[in-house]
């Protein structure tokens, strides 16, 4: 699973076989190990929410994106790319979170993709 943070945006990318996993287990975690520690994100399906929603659990230095079982079950039985959500924070400013389907890149890149989803701006 990619991680992507610009501003207040997070945008959370899933090849095809964690795609897979997240539909069978209801939650897919990744993380980064940094010189001080490590940083942690998940993918989980949620019975509370009615949207994606995102929490931060800092004693676990973790981002938690909860996607509802409604849109879990769409989103990984279908040809749905991604699904969005801007969270409004308790100080009033936006959190714009997304979660979506990892595509091949149509540029030259050294990262492995044979697990991303065919890249469908890639068919004339």
């Amino acid at each position: 699973m990619k991680i992507r943070i610009k501003g207040n945006s997070v945008r959370f990318r899933l090849t095809k076989t964690e795609v897979d996993n997240f539909a069978i287990n209801g939650v897919y975690t990744s993380e980064t190990e940094l010189m001080g520690g490590v940083f942690k994100y998940r993918l989980q399906r949620s019975k509370d929410y009615t949207h994606l929603a995102a929490e931060w659990n800092q004693s676990e230095n973790e981002i938690i994106f909860f996607m509802p079982k409604s849109i879990a079950d769409e989103w990984t039985e279908s040809n749905e790319v991604g699904f969005q959500h801007i969270q409004i924070l308790p100080n009033g400013t936006e959190l714009f979170l997304l979660v979506e389907k990892d595509f091949v890149c149509l540029d030259n890149t050294f990262e492995d993709q044979s697990d991303n989803y065919p890249n469908p701006n890639a068919v004339c």
